[in-house]
């Protein structure tokens, strides 16, 4: 049994309030892959293809939980991130590979999202994206080294809330609310080289890289939070923080797909 801090008990909370603050590392992960790459992707979709492969969201929605939730247990029950459960299983050459490969793509992947950022604030400011990339990359970096985690944590789960707004933007624009419905739950197949091209960079932007490490990661660091700095106390999860878990983690992959989809 894990030896635990004495930490103040969530069952003396009303239910919404504690439906509220069990929401953490699920649904900041999943609102992170709304990331402005994965908008991006979307939304040339829903250009370039219209709502035809808006029943994409019917496969990745499940895929990203399952996916999200398995890192997360790792997290949960080692009480090490991805990297430290890495360590212990597998040869450091091979670690060595993985390391590089997901700076790589982690490099690629943040380089798209500062110029999608840029390419928005330069559409309502009418100032070159190039000085917003620099702006938006040092901010970022300086309040990554400045904030503790739980400061970055809490300001990350309210703007969660923002997803709403492509969800609402979807319902002010007006739309054929019966052709999306056929395609949501109709499937095709892709037409041409852009249709399949596109399924691509859709499955591909869905699960990204940095959301494996970045969810086992904040499981050790909410561990922390909560007074368990010790790794034997860190290490195995009741069923309780298991079905907590599976809770938070459907949440925010629901609210990512939901956005994803007003994206089209």
């Amino acid at each position: 049994m894990r030896k635990e801090p004495v930490t103040p008990s969530k069952s003396q909370q009303d239910p919404l309030t504690r439906f509220f603050a069990n929401l953490g590392p699920g649904l900041i992960t999943g609102a992170a892959d709304d990331d402005p790459s994965g908008i991006a992707t979307y939304s040339t979709a829903g250009a370039l293809l219209g709502t035809g492969q808006l029943w994409t969201a019917l496969i990745t929605w499940p895929l990203m939980a399952s996916v999200q939730m398995m890192c997360a247990r790792i997290g949960m029950v080692t009480g090490r991130g991805l990297a430290g459960a890495f360590h212990h299983k597998f040869p450091k050459p091979l670690i060595a590979l993985f390391a590089m490969a997901l700076l790589i793509a982690n490099t690629i992947n943040i380089g798209a999202n500062l110029s999608g950022m840029a390419d928005a604030a330069e559409m309502l400011s009418g100032l070159s994206s190039h000085y917003f990339v620099v702006l938006f990359g040092a901010a970022i970096a300086l309040a990554t080294v400045q904030c503790r985690y739980h400061q970055i944590a809490r300001i990350l789960k309210w703007l969660a809330l923002t997803l709403f707004a492509y969800v609402i933007t979807a319902f002010v624009i007006g739309s054929d609310w019966s052709k999306v419905a056929r395609d949501t739950f109709i499937p095709s197949l892709p037409k041409g080289h852009d249709g399949w091209a596109m399924l691509v960079a859709i499955l591909g932007t869905t699960i990204s890289p940095y959301l494996f490490f970045w969810q086992s990661s904040q499981e050790v660091e909410e561990e922390k939070a909560i007074g368990r700095r010790m790794l034997a106390w860190r290490k195995g999860a009741s069923r309780r923080e298991i079905a907590v878990r599976k809770m938070d983690v459907g949440i925010g992959t629901f609210f990512r797909t939901s956005s994803c989809i007003s994206s089209f």
